[in-house]
């Protein structure tokens, strides 16, 4: 994909508090702090009938978290659909975190979206266009199939993308969108290409998505994806190999 070309499409209509690419996929962050080392922590039943992977709520933060809303262990990922080693991160981590961490009560898992480049925008929007708890699965699943969005891009050409680089804003994430194959992908989801259109047009929500990411550098130093927050301590962008430790270090043992 020729991404230098694709980022000259900044879509200054909702997002210009936010130089996008400006961020890095899989950079090195330095880390905060470290979060504090604390003793086992036994699990925690879930409400009766129910599991805690399955309870998934929109955070304050505009974040979806899985799990207990009380866990005393909160993990936090900035990650961004656009971003491969969010996509490696994934694959190595979810089954695993999800059964033997939220499961278990003790650790709760919040993803918020961090936009890297035009590509999250119309992204992040159609992820978030379903129902609440659909979202941290459709991320999951957008995440698998991020391969063919480049080959998408890559096969669309300079031309294609200039003529959207020359669409009215407004029209811009619906063409990105239907050019990389995200419309398709989301449709064959249950998000009908009516109630998507209506997301994608849903400027307000975009520039939310923008603050978000601009919070994110702010508060928490996040420059590159995915950035790992436990308990409220930055410790930086890692593999899951090099995470888990520290939820098992945080008591998750």
């Amino acid at each position: 994909m020729n991404r230098t070309r694709f980022r000259t499409i900044t879509l200054g209509l909702m997002v210009a508090p936010l130089a996008l690419g400006l961020a890095a996929c899989g950079k090195k962050d330095e880390t905060t702090a470290a979060p504090t080392a604390g003793a086992p922590i036994a699990n925690i039943a879930a409400p009766a009938g129910k599991s805690w992977a399955d309870v998934i709520e929109k955070t304050s933060e505009g974040g979806y978290r899985m799990g207990n809303p009380n866990a005393p262990i909160k993990l936090v990922e900035y990650g961004a659909l656009s971003c491969s080693h969010c996509a490696e991160f994934a694959k190595e981590s979810f089954e695993k975190m999800r059964d033997d961490y939220v499961a278990s009560g003790r650790v709760s898992y919040e993803l918020r979206y961090f936009m890297l480049n035009a590509l999250d925008i119309p992204a992040s929007l159609l992820a978030e266009c379903g129902q609440t708890e659909a979202v941290i699965p459709l991320s999951e699943q957008f995440w698998a199939w991020q391969p063919k969005l480049f080959e998408n891009m890559q096969a669309a050409g300079k031309d294609r993308l200039a003529a959207i680089d020359a669409l009215p804003k407004e029209k811009q994430l619906g063409a990105i969108a239907e050019v990389a194959g995200m419309t398709e992908f989301f449709s064959s989801r249950g998000i009908a290409r009516d109630q998507a259109n209506a997301c994608l047009a849903d400027t307000a929500k975009a520039k939310a998505l923008a603050d978000q990411t601009q919070k994110a550098s702010e508060e928490f130093n996040v420059t590159g994806t995915p950035t790992f927050i436990i308990n409220g301590n930055n410790v930086g962008s890692m593999s899951w190999a090099d995470l888990e430790p520290k939820l098992k270090e945080a008591g998750a043992r």
